[in-house]
């Protein structure tokens, strides 16, 4: 079974993995686009640079969530040891870090803290 399992969770850990590069590789792009066609269209500088970097942040944070699914499947699968189980953890924990403090600089505010938009969330 495990000849069978193998290579169907590599090449499932490699399209995920290309699929966290290419949405990161997009956002991008879009928000590059975005911020030449806001500058084009004369809006303030500053607010260009807050759209961009906000639309290129959520591409991250976005493609990191892909990264680590397909680090996950990899491990688990393909190749679990002791040492295959530590490395995931510590990629796990950077690029959990890595969302947090995205996160942070995106809203404001840490994820688990409430928002104070009168939502309730």
């Amino acid at each position: 079974m495990n000849e069978f399992v193998r290579p169907i969770a590599e090449w499932c850990a490699a399209g995920i993995e290309l699929l966290g590069l290419a949405v990161i590789i997009l956002f991008a792009a879009v928000s590059l686009i975005t911020g030449a066609a806001l500058l084009i269209k004369g809006h303030a500088k500053e607010e260009v640079f807050k759209k961009v970097r906000q639309m290129l942040g959520h591409g991250i944070l976005l493609g990191l969530e892909f990264l680590v699914a397909a680090d996950i499947i990899h491990t688990v699968a393909v190749e679990l040891t002791f040492e295959s189980v530590g490395v995931l953890a510590l990629v796990v924990l950077i690029r959990t870090f890595l969302s947090f403090t995205l996160d942070l600089e995106l809203t404001g505010r840490w994820p688990w803290q409430k928002r104070n938009d009168g939502s309730g969330n």
